[in-house]
């Protein structure tokens, strides 16, 4: 770590990023007030305008070190991309010089063909362009002996078509700002700009030594095990969850902030989460493709630093079979350019008009699209996460608390006459002051719940970029907000007074979005029924979710939206779908390879020494005068190792026939359902085996690391 981690670290937050410091020092005023015009704006920027911040940012970057840049984007692969050009030029003399121009600022042309696109194009249509994003700010990342300057992009088609996550998300935070200006105008609210939404993305991962991880075929091609008994301790006695950080994690800790700060991520908090080994990082609040574009570089620069530290860094959702998996919390609010938090209840909720309107919006949107919201976090590694006792469930709720909860129902009843000014807890001790008691206490096992003056999504998986989920919420939200701002605007129409039509607003809504609302023990069966009695949509497994994006009105509501065209929303379906068979695939390939080189050949070694050695001792039996009883208890011991092997050896050979029979289906979604029902169950039965004979087996003849040495050795 470097001599700049002794110091405060404002003085050098953000000192690898082209941010407003660094542009006001190398940009003309005029240059730089009309770069801030684009970024705040969305105002167009000339060419003219591009050149000179190219060269500005060019002079930065190569003070600092870089020779090359690279357009940063997002394609549909879940992660990102990178393709780095030289700053080196060649003039028609031979001359070498550095050169980076508005263009090459502006635009970039990487191969699109080897990208997935959802039959958008296809391999011999090989043109895409990245085309620059100045509402997210140019960064220098560390790779190798140098550093390159990252450019972030959005990757369309040459036809315009939408190639990344990147796009939907800006044009889904376009759309939500004009309808919510429009609603606000509604209330009599004036000189709002743009509306903005904020995003805080709170990391979950495990550590494990790396030398453990690269003797494990399944981590290294899945990202999960695939094996594994479970060890005599686990997370039962809770003593992990913000316990003591050990030191080399903490070390590993302080080098990713130190990293993290440098490239202007606000990292805020740290500390151990509840299974062994998993901890959690969470950042400040920021705009939300900018924050998405963070949580990237969160992940990247802490795999990175845990290859340097002798770790390896697991995102998968479930990667340990039994113990919690990791989630990214997707903290998630709506606010105006002049500063107003339109989910800050004030004081007294039941007063402020503006927070209850826009808070019961957000009932409507997730009422009405709960199951593109489930959608949205569905993946191969969620499916073991969700609904596990430890993550919220397939069913999308909402958890507002119990002050809230009886602010709405007593303005669905007409009468709001509440006092529900600030509570405070008497602690009654001395030594301790008096604390603030927040408007709802915390549900931890909500997949949706409002937590102050923000909702926490709390479904989203640990490994996918939060730009999908962000994209849905903001969508289904401008189309909330947009049918509160017809109601009430029909009832003005009408002639009502405003106030009346807002609050005959706010009461049919409450009515109508009830059932979204619970304030109960979401893992529960209780849910289950409630879901079941209420109609709320139970999407247990990705194919049942993406099949979502086949209607109508999902398509028509993005498309209204200008988020997503038809075709851009069928490329996704079929991306994903195609991520879901390939990396289940993957799974049961790497399963068969480690039953068949590792788990089957370690307990027919160990098999045929304790077969010796029971040999051995029935020939010295009568001399040693070993009892009948003594016999047949090694007996049996032998026969059940045998026999757990001979079933192993059979599943093993089934198993072969169920992976091959997913290669004769045809279509893409009776192999996602194939996957989902045939393939994961049948790979969960054979597992139960093979770790029931791990624990039959001396560990010296046991290959593979175990649970306890990944979970537990340092």
């Amino acid at each position: 770590m470097s001599s700049e981690s002794k110091i405060p670290v404002s003085t050098y937050f953000g000192a690898m990023t082209f941010d407003q410091k660094a542009m006001r020092a190398r940009l003309p005023k005029e240059v730089f007030t009309a770069l801030q015009g684009t970024i705040k704006a969305g105002k167009k920027i000339t060419e003219e305008i591009a050149g000179v911040v190219a060269h500005g940012m060019k002079e930065w970057a190569m003070e600092k070190g870089a020779t090359h840049y690279t357009h940063w984007f997002q394609p549909m692969t879940g992660s990102t991309a990178e393709k780095h050009d030289a700053f080196l030029s060649i003039d028609r003399d031979g001359t070498p010089i550095e050169r980076f121009s508005g263009e090459q600022l502006i635009q970039g042309e990487p191969d699109a063909s080897s990208f997935p696109s959802g039959g958008m194009r296809t391999t011999f249509e090989a043109r895409g362009y990245t085309a620059w994003d100045p509402s997210s700010p140019a960064f220098l990342m560390k790779g190798g002996k140098d550093l390159t300057l990252c450019i972030p992009t959005v990757f369309i088609s040459y036809n315009g078509e939408a190639l990344d996550a990147k796009t939907p998300l800006l044009r889904s935070m376009d759309a939500v700002s004009k309808s919510s200006i429009r609603l606000l105008e509604t209330l009599g609210v004036s000189g709002v700009s743009r509306v903005k939404t904020f995003a805080g993305c709170e990391q979950e991962y495990f550590l494990i030594d790396r030398k453990y991880y690269t003797e494990r075929p399944d981590l290294v091609m899945c990202g999960r095990t695939l094996l594994g008994a479970l060890p005599p301790k686990g997370q039962q006695l809770e003593d992990h969850y913000f316990g003591s950080i050990p030191d080399r994690v903490l070390e590993f800790m302080q080098d990713v902030e130190h990293e993290l700060y440098l490239l202007g991520i606000p990292a805020k908090t740290r500390h151990n989460e509840v299974a062994p080994h998993q901890f959690e990082i969470a950042p400040i609040f920021e705009e939300a493709n900018i924050a998405v574009d963070h949580n990237l570089l969160v992940m990247e620069v802490m795999r990175k630093i845990a290859e340097k530290k002798g770790f390896a860094l697991l995102l998968a959702e479930k990667p340990f079979a039994g113990i919690n998996g990791s989630g990214k919390h997707n903290n998630w609010s709506i606010g105006t350019d002049t500063g107003i938090n339109l989910l800050d209840p004030g004081d007294t909720p039941e007063k402020n008009i503006q927070f209850l309107v826009f808070l019961v919006a957000v009932l409507g949107g997730i009422y009405k699209r709960a199951d593109v919201l489930r959608m949205s976090i569905a993946s191969m590694g969620n499916d073991h996460r969700l609904g596990a006792n430890e993550a919220p469930p397939a069913v999308v709720t909402v958890f507002l608390g119990e002050l809230l909860e009886r602010v709405l129902d007593a303005i669905e009843s007409g009468k709001v006459d509440l006092k529900t000014q600030k509570q405070v807890l008497n602690l009654g001790l001395a030594q301790v002051p008096e604390v603030n008691k927040d408007y709802t206490d915390r549900n931890r096992t909500s997949p949706f719940a409002f937590t102050g003056n923000k909702f926490e999504f709390r479904a989203v998986g640990s490994s996918q970029a939060a730009s999908v989920p962000n994209m849905v919420l903001n969508t289904l939200m401008a189309e909330s907000v947009d049918q509160m701002a017809d109601a009430i605007l029909a009832k003005i129409k009408a002639g009502k007074e405003r106030d009346t039509a807002i609050l005959e607003t706010l009461r049919e809504q409450i009515t109508a979005t009830k059932a979204i609302r619970y304030q109960g023990d979401n893992y529960s069966e209780a849910l289950q029924q409630y879901a079941r009695d209420n109609g709320l949509p139970n999407l247990k497994n990705t194919p049942q979710s993406l099949r979502v994006l086949l209607k109508k009105d999902i398509q028509d509501l993005f498309i209204k939206y200008g988020v997503l065209t038809a075709e851009e929303t069928n490329s996704r379906l079929h991306i994903r779908l195609e991520r879901y068979v390939k990396g289940i695939d993957i799974e049961a390939r790497t399963l068969q390879l480690m039953l068949k080189t590792f788990v089957i050949p370690d307990v027919s070694e160990y098999q045929g020494d304790i077969g010796s050695s029971f040999n051995n001792l029935l020939a010295a039996a009568e001399a040693i005068g070993l009892s009948d009883k003594a016999i047949k208890s090694q007996a049996d011991h032998l026969k059940k190792l045998a026999e757990n092997l001979s079933t192993l050896i059979d599943l093993t050979g089934e198993f072969d026939e169920v992976v091959e029979k997913l290669e004769t289906l045809d279509s893409e979604f009776d192999k996602a359902d194939y996957c989902a029902d045939v393939l994961l169950p049948f790979m969960v039965k054979v597992r139960e085996v093979s770790d029931r004979l791990e624990l039959m087996v001396d560990r010296s003849r046991w290959q593979l690391p175990t649970y306890s040495e990944m979970l537990f050795e340092h």
